[in-house]
């Protein structure tokens, strides 16, 4: 049952597979809570890396670390195997990287402030168009002078700066206000609180980490440790997009080949689309439309389709459905969108059936000869050849420090970059103004002794001024804040509260 160009996905009336050279085409897995929908990603992922396509998989409970383990072939996968004829069968273990935005349970992944960009970066702190009006300013701004923004700490610097300037940057790009900038900068601050400063800087992620396989000619699994990034659902949402765009990017056009070059799967797909701007949507409906032919596949994993905007809805075509409830007219309804979105089958009512599927049962209607729908199937999936459930923290641990990226995101890298330039810019200006202040004192002074015609009655030189300006009291606070916070190295949890030290 296992071939070379497919992945068995299960056993209908037939066996179910997923032509790899469709499997750019998208797709999508739903369920209810409990059904069977972490297996099915996981027999998927499995699949792909066994076919030499690196995947990318966000794990919101930390069942699929489990993949990086040898399977024992025990008890349910052992029976499952039995009753849909899969002689096959093996146990099985697969290449992965750890990855956690938060650097705990995988290694690091960072972005910089210009590379997450104004709209994306809008959606994460919830600002409202006059407020994201700014933030595009700032943007502008940035590249007309060759600011780099590269962390928090680098915008921050720069909207003070941009307070400091109002006038003339009014003039040159539009009207900014003290309101608007001071909303953004409460935003930055609860942003940070939730943890977003260890994700904003560099190194930041290399795609190409993403894209490896080992001397066996698997592909590695990447999996994103987000069980605690779901605490902050914006932050996650936004890095997911954040990376949709930034393949869509960095990739080349290399039209339909024999299998995907990078496959990503989007777990609790509905935080990508929750309050989103139609903007924003229309972007996510545009990369999804293109990314296939640079040979990415992207397979959404939520509860039900009514999750996915229609238009996105329409551009997954390989679908997995596992079971839905049906006790209210809302839910009633879902079941009914979610039956519409297959190829009918006549030995069923496929909105029924949907409502009857035992955990591990699934309808399966995927890509077949000249890119078809096939004809929806009721399909009990494939057990997975790797451990089901997670490891062990010190195995995890194990496999980071084996990992092929070990060491390269580790350590923060500080350029020179907006928040330095801006802190000289200060300092030259604060210095420029006490000569001046120094200047014009001496000049006063000579201008007293001339009229007095006497040098022995000379008063003293008075002290230069040490009073700062607004923007400079605004530097240098923002300068001692972030060198207290590198010194204590405080780390704070998701409601602000201290960690305790591990």
């Amino acid at each position: 049952m296992l071939l070379d160009d497919k992945i068995y996905l299960g056993q209908s009336t037939r066996p179910e597979y997923l032509a790899l050279k469709y499997g750019n085409r998208h797709g999508l897995i739903t369920g209810a809570t409990g059904t069977g929908k972490t297996v099915t990603l996981q027999v998927l992922a499995e699949g792909f890396s066994a076919a030499g396509v690196p995947v990318f998989a966000a794990d919101i409970k930390g069942d699929l670390s489990g993949i990086s383990k040898m399977g024992k072939a025990q008890g349910w996968q052992t029976q499952r195997a039995q009753d849909i004829g899969f002689d096959d069968y093996k146990d099985d273990i697969f290449p992965v990287i750890f990855w956690d935005l938060f650097g705990r349970q995988g290694h690091p992944i960072r972005a910089t402030i210009s590379e997450m960009g104004a709209l994306l970066l809008s959606r994460i702190l919830q600002l409202n168009d006059t407020q994201e009006g700014v933030l595009n300013i700032a943007f502008k701004l940035a590249d007309d002078e060759g600011l780099l923004l590269l962390d928090l700490k680098d915008l921050r610097a720069l909207l003070v700066d941009i307070q400091e300037r109002a006038k003339d940057v009014s003039v040159r790009y539009g009207n900014v206000t003290t309101a608007s900038i001071g909303s953004v900068q409460r935003a930055l601050l609860v942003l940070e609180q939730q943890g977003a400063e260890n994700f904003f800087g560099e190194r930041a992620l290399d795609i190409a980490d993403l894209m490896r396989t080992d001397r066996d000619g698997k592909g590695f699994i990447s999996i994103l440790a987000a069980d605690e990034l779901m605490r902050a659902p914006r932050l996650y949402a936004t890095f997911l997009l954040w990376l949709m765009s930034e393949l869509f990017e960095a990739l080349p056009e290399v039209g339909d080949l024999d299998k995907p070059k990078l496959v990503f799967f989007f777990d609790e797909a509905h935080l990508l689309f929750d309050d989103a701007p139609k903007a924003l949507v229309d972007k996510v409906e545009q990369v999804v439309k293109l990314v296939r032919s640079k040979g990415v596949g992207i397979y959404f994993v939520t509860q039900n389709p009514v999750d996915i905007p229609e238009a996105v809805l329409a551009q997954l075509s390989n679908r997995v459905q596992h079971a839905l409830r049906a006790y209210t007219p809302r839910e009633q309804k879902a079941v009914k969108v979610a039956a519409d979105t297959f190829r009918p089958n006549p030995a069923f009512s496929t909105a029924e059936v949907i409502t009857q599927l035992a955990t591990g049962e699934a309808l399966v209607s995927v890509l077949e000869d000249k890119g078809i729908p096939s004809m929806v199937g009721r399909t009990l999936i494939r057990p997975p050849s790797a451990q089901v459930g997670p490891i062990l923290p010190e195995e995890r641990r194990a496999i980071m420090a084996n990992s092929p990226v070990a060491g390269l995101y580790d350590t923060v890298v500080d350029r020179d970059s907006a928040f330095e330039v801006l802190a000289r810019k200060t300092r030259d200006k604060q210095l420029a103004e006490e000569k001046q202040r120094q200047d014009d004192e001496l000049a006063k002074e000579a201008k007293t002794q001339r009229a007095e015609r006497t040098y022995d009655d000379r008063p003293p030189a008075r002290r230069a001024s040490t009073r700062q300006s607004p923007a400079e009291a605004a530097m240098n606070s923002l300068a001692r804040t972030m060198a207290n916070r590198l010194g204590s190295a405080l780390v704070r949890g998701i409601l602000g509260g201290l960690k305790r030290g591990r």
